[in-house]
């Protein structure tokens, strides 16, 4: 298993589906790298020379956020939206959806399980 960006990506794939192993680098930027450093997308990550190798992390190191740093940074983002108030954060908070969507009838994945309204019990007072 060879390790790129701290992670071990798995070594029976193709290089650019590895990539998107790591937090932070998807199918685009996988191929996009590949483009870049001039390496073959479709190589087996164990037929990869220890020099490829270096090339591919020091492109990652130089020129994309991943991993930690990444989840560092979109942590920081949303704390910050939830400290000033903003209507992001707000949603943020109340753990409801955040990008405009409805929550009248979905939802369900951000507000969690429906609880039900109203289940009070009365109990007969016959006096």
């Amino acid at each position: 298993m060879a390790r790129v960006a701290g992670v071990e990506i798995s070594n029976d794939k193709k290089l650019w589906v590895s990539l998107m192993g790591i937090y932070g680098i998807g199918e685009k930027k996988a191929k996009q790298l590949c483009i870049d450093t001039n390496i073959d997308k479709n190589i087996l990550v164990k037929n990869m020379t220890e020099n490829e190798l270096d090339i591919v992390r020091k492109y990652i190191e130089t020129n994309y956020k991943v991993e930690g740093e990444l989840r560092q940074g979109i942590y920081r983002d949303i704390k910050r939206m939830k400290d000033i108030r903003s209507y992001r954060g707000i949603r943020h908070k109340l753990g409801l959806p955040v990008r405009g969507q409805r929550t009248r009838h979905n939802a369900r994945t951000r507000k969690g399980r429906g609880k039900p309204v109203g289940g009070l019990k009365r109990t007969l007072d016959k006096t």
